[in-house]
């Protein structure tokens, strides 16, 4: 009993384990080539990508943006206005043996557009040399002058034009132009009573007294009236009615809707101031029954020159 040997602590006995720490290890090491393998083959399709997009770009350069076998040789320009084709080429900025592939259309309508005298523009390329260019241009039928104060002192005018949309023009250089200016400008009807503030190149005025002087204008050109009298100026200042003169002096006053019927009443009662030797010197048009008008002898107005009729633009191409 007293030799009795002592049971062992298992605990701080020496048993056989698992190799846990070697198969981690060779897990671990497997993962890093994984990753490895993965990360190289992604940058090997990123750079391989990255070649074949200089490569295409340098072959499309070279091959069509660069090409002299689509250079520019003919600008082919047609307008159905008056302005010359050498400014209109100005104004598109485009430059002979420029690559026709690579010119931008949206820049080139975007820089004509910019001018007020152009109402619409088309522009199409023709391979493999040819950009064609054709131009719609406003054309005035009215004026408006403007006094403002000079920055060397003195008052100096300005001279607007309009369309018959409402759009506001300056007139159109003389040296800019394809046919010699057969009329002065001045010979178009004048509109006051304009805010000076709304005259700004290639803005339209959309107040309804303008747009319905404008609509006056272009109807009394085709009126039996066009011949008898000269349509000089018309007041918008109202927001009623429009105050129209006369080269003779008369003064008519128009309301603002349908003026081909009150050009037929004008007329009707210019023919009876001609029966009785009498001219008008105001009438109301805008009075629809009973209209008041004053009458005074013919002889003494000045005889009529009216202007001639305005025609329809032919539409003209320059090339």
């Amino acid at each position: 009993m007293w030799f009795k040997r002592k049971p062992k602590n298992r605990r701080l006995g020496r048993e056989q384990v698992l190799d846990v720490k070697l198969r981690s290890s060779q897990v671990r090491a497997a993962r890093t080539r994984m990753g490895a393998i993965s990360l190289g083959a992604v940058f090997a399709t990123v750079f391989g990508a990255y070649l074949l997009y200089r490569a295409g770009g340098w072959v499309l350069r070279r091959g069509v943006y660069e090409n002299k076998a689509f250079a520019i040789q003919d600008i082919d320009v047609q307008t159905d206005g008056i302005i010359s084709v050498d400014q209109l080429r100005r104004w598109a900025g485009v430059k002979p043996d420029e690559n026709l592939l690579a010119l931008d259309l949206a820049r080139v309508e975007r820089d004509l557009r910019l001018v007020p005298l152009v109402q619409s523009v088309s522009v199409v390329k023709i391979l493999p040399r040819t950009l064609q260019i054709r131009i719609t241009e406003r054309e005035p039928v009215a004026q408006v002058n403007v006094y403002r104060p000079h920055p060397n002192g003195g008052v100096e005018s300005a001279v607007y034009q309009l369309d018959a949309d409402g759009y506001v023009m300056l007139p159109l250089d003389p040296r800019q132009r394809a046919t010699p200016l057969n009329q002065p400008t001045d010979s178009l009807p004048l509109v006051t009573g304009i805010n000076p503030s709304e005259l700004q190149p290639g803005r339209r005025i959309v107040a309804p007294p303008v747009q319905a002087a404008l609509q006056l204008i272009m109807d009394f050109d085709q009126s039996p009236m066009a011949g008898l009298a000269d349509l000089r100026c018309v007041d918008v200042s109202s927001p009623a009615v429009l105050v129209v003169t006369t080269g003779q002096g008369s003064e008519v006053t128009f309301g603002l809707a349908d003026p081909e019927s009150q050009l037929r009443r004008w007329h009707d009662i210019f023919d009876l101031g001609q029966k009785m030797s009498k001219a008008i010197a105001t009438l109301d048009l805008a009075v629809t029954k009973n209209v008041p008008a004053r009458w005074i002898d013919s002889s003494a107005l000045p005889p009529v020159t009216p202007r001639p009729p305005k025609t329809l633009r032919l539409r003209k191409k320059h090339v």
